[in-house]
């Protein structure tokens, strides 16, 4: 599906099918229409990256077998984005200090994100909604026109589709299915 060049072991399947989860769903209209998110390549990647995150933390309580495929999802991801690039007219030189800086990007993004979901102390469980807003802000929204970016509503989303993928089975994620919750504008 997305990826040719990647090394065919079990998880990349399945991974392919969770990224394509991961893509339909930060594709969603209400992102960019109603909660604000600049519908531009960096938005959309913002939207998948943040949709990444939530799998890869659902997938960060498990046992080797969730690290494997966490990776393999991580690694169909960045070879979509190599090929997105390309086809975008991003010369040869040019892809791989791209696909680097996009790589960087999500760490950063993975750590800020799990500092607003954390609290800053893995395994507490504690939100700090004002950590995760400046997160969201300054990530997703970095480009979003005046009055326009949501980044309460979005926290709301994010805290909500945590809940949404805990409920969601070990087995029907390891066969490739992943169900995000819906989008709203509130609150």
């Amino acid at each position: 599906m997305f990826v040719k060049l990647l090394k065919r072991t079990p998880e990349i399947p399945v991974a392919e099918k969770l990224y394509g989860a991961i893509v339909a769903q930060a594709r969603t209209p209400a992102f960019y229409a109603a909660l604000g998110v600049p519908d531009t390549p960096l938005g959309r990647f913002e939207m998948i990256a943040l949709h990444a995150y939530l799998l890869f933390r659902r997938l960060k309580t498990g046992g080797p077998e969730d690290r494997a495929l966490a990776q393999g999802v991580h690694d169909v991801m960045f070879a979509d984005m190599d090929r997105s690039l390309r086809e975008m007219g991003v010369g040869d030189l040019g892809v791989g200090k791209r696909v680097k800086k996009l790589a960087t990007n999500l760490y950063g993004r993975i750590a800020a994100y799990d500092e607003g979901m954390d609290n800053g102390e893995p395994d507490r469980g504690e939100i700090d909604e004002g950590a995760l807003v400046a997160a969201l802000t300054r990530n997703v929204f970095a480009e979003a026109a005046e009055g326009a970016a949501r980044p309460v509503a979005l926290a709301a989303y994010v805290q909500a589709q945590e809940a949404v993928l805990s409920d969601q089975s070990r087995a029907a994620i390891h066969g490739g299915e992943v169900h995000f919750g819906p989008v709203t504008a509130a609150p």
